[in-house]
């Protein structure tokens, strides 16, 4: 629960305060929540001991001591953010980027996954674009 209100409250603060234009490589939920655990944990004990995860309170304490957090809280917040808003839009563009590599590699098969399988495994005849928007998306 604590990683989980880390996370949210590192979203919201990264949203508001911190967001960048470095390129990112998308990461898992999971490896995005222990990272701000590890990188932020410590500064969210110092500057916000008490605090309970919900309703955004970590982010608010966050953002009110924006000059206090350290650098490494700011740069994971912010690569972490980039990260999933990465993964988040290629799994929305999924269908739009790929929907000629189904037509021509993959027609006929019925269902989401199975469709998605057939790409993965037709990697070599799927175009870049599509193959990258599957990695992108974290489906490989």
């Amino acid at each position: 629960m604590f990683k989980r209100g880390i996370f949210t409250a590192a979203l919201t603060l990264a949203t508001l305060t911190f967001a960048g234009n470095a390129p990112a490589q998308t990461l898992s939920y999971a490896d995005a929540v222990t990272k701000l655990a590890a990188d932020c944990g410590t500064d969210i004990q110092k500057l916000c001991k008490g605090l309970n995860l919900g309703s955004g309170r970590i982010a608010d304490c966050l953002q009110q001591n924006a000059a206090k957090v350290s650098p490494t809280c700011k740069g994971s917040l912010t690569s972490v953010f980039q990260s999933i808003t990465q993964r988040e839009h290629a799994q929305t563009a999924y269908e739009r980027v790929c929907q000629r590599d189904m037509s021509k590699s993959c027609s006929g098969i019925k269902g989401d996954g199975f469709v998605l399988a057939c790409l993965v495994k037709k990697e070599k005849r799927v175009s870049k674009e599509c193959n990258q928007v599957i990695t992108d998306a974290g489906w490989r």
